[in-house]
């Protein structure tokens, strides 16, 4: 996804523009959050929800990424591990629910 960073006037054009980053951000989680649930669906047990391994992999490709566009890796691997936990709570929720449905 290129950058399309400008450089604002005002406040208010700084605050427009992380707004409408936000609800891009949200958009984006929103669509994570739904092949986070296919994973749950595609997993035979709760051990399979957490991987480390994977976690690992997730985050040493976002820290690698970060500095390529200009941006500080510790703030964008704080955000992706807290995403990351989110997100695992979430898949053990949907493998859960998927369970009791069965």
């Amino acid at each position: 996804m290129p950058s399309r960073r400008k450089r604002c006037a005002s406040m208010a054009e700084v605050r427009a523009e992380i707004d409408a980053l936000d609800r891009a951000t949200v958009a984006l989680i929103a669509d994570r959050l739904h092949y986070i649930e296919d994973a749950a669906g595609l997993k035979q047990s709760c051990d399979q929800v957490r991987d480390e391994a994977r976690n690992a992999d997730v985050l040493m490709k976002v820290e690698t990424e970060a500095p390529r566009l200009g941006a500080d890796p510790k703030v964008i691997s704080a955000a992706c591990r807290a995403l990351a936990e989110a997100s695992i709570a979430h898949e053990f929720e949907s493998f859960d629910w998927r369970i009791d449905r069965a």
